[in-house]
């Protein structure tokens, strides 16, 4: 079942990658373990998965664990929101934070030393400006990344939101759109021409089981998908 569910989804991607004219090898697609079961998880990656995300760092701390050697195939994204009391676990667990929303947190991630090397950050910004919304405001954006950029242990990958829920996958679109002009400026504002070249800050960590291709049609190179994998879950 999870391996039709990943072929139907891929599909979908590749075909609203084409629609947009981009190439849908540049989009990664980030199968969301939150309440999974490791088993199915396990499922997941033997079916071709290469990045996994968890919301809760203790969950994915026992999933990893149980997954193994198999865990240890994939990269590790910590997608939900992260407190700071939890920075240092979660910068040994995980190799990606997606949920970098102030200077005090990229801080506190920075101090910690990982064998693996450089821990991926992407700063998450409240484009809708929902108060049940987590990440910084937009016009916050620029001196967080300038403080990730300034972090020695800190890979500054570029930008993540959530949209706000809704019937309609289009309305998600301008959120997506406005994303991506903040990224575009970013990179132009803070970032060398050679930093660019070398992909600094490119990524767009935007897209869920609703409205996924409205984010790739947008520009997403990261989707996070759960339920469209794994089916309903509780939690």
């Amino acid at each position: 079942m999870i391996q039709a569910r990943l072929e139907e989804v891929r599909r979908r991607i590749a075909s609203a990658a084409q629609a947009a004219g981009r190439d849908a090898g540049a989009i990664h697609l980030i199968a969301v373990t939150k309440t999974v079961s490791a088993q199915q998880a396990a499922e997941a990656v033997a079916a071709g998965i290469a990045n996994l995300g968890e919301n809760r760092v203790q969950e994915g701390i026992a999933k990893r664990a149980a997954l193994g050697r198999q865990g240890r195939q994939v990269r590790w994204h910590l997608i939900g929101h992260l407190q700071r009391n939890k920075a240092r676990l979660a910068a040994e667990t995980f190799d990606v934070v997606h949920s970098v929303d102030s200077v005090d947190l990229a801080a506190r991630l920075g101090q910690v030393v990982r064998p693996a090397g450089k821990l991926g950050a992407l700063v998450q910004v409240n484009v809708s400006g929902e108060a049940s919304k987590h990440g910084c405001r937009p016009e916050e954006a620029k001196p967080l990344v300038q403080a990730i950029l300034e972090q020695g242990r800190l890979d500054w990958l570029g930008l993540m939101t959530m949209a706000p829920w809704s019937e309609d996958p289009e309305a998600a679109a301008p959120h997506f759109r406005r994303l991506r002009e903040l990224r575009d400026r970013l990179r132009s504002d803070l970032l060398s021409p050679e930093q660019r070249e070398a992909g600094v800050g490119r990524e767009l960590s935007m897209g869920m089981t609703g409205d996924f291709e409205a984010a790739v049609r947008e520009g997403a190179t990261m989707v996070r998908i759960g339920t469209a994998i794994f089916g309903e879950r509780e939690g």
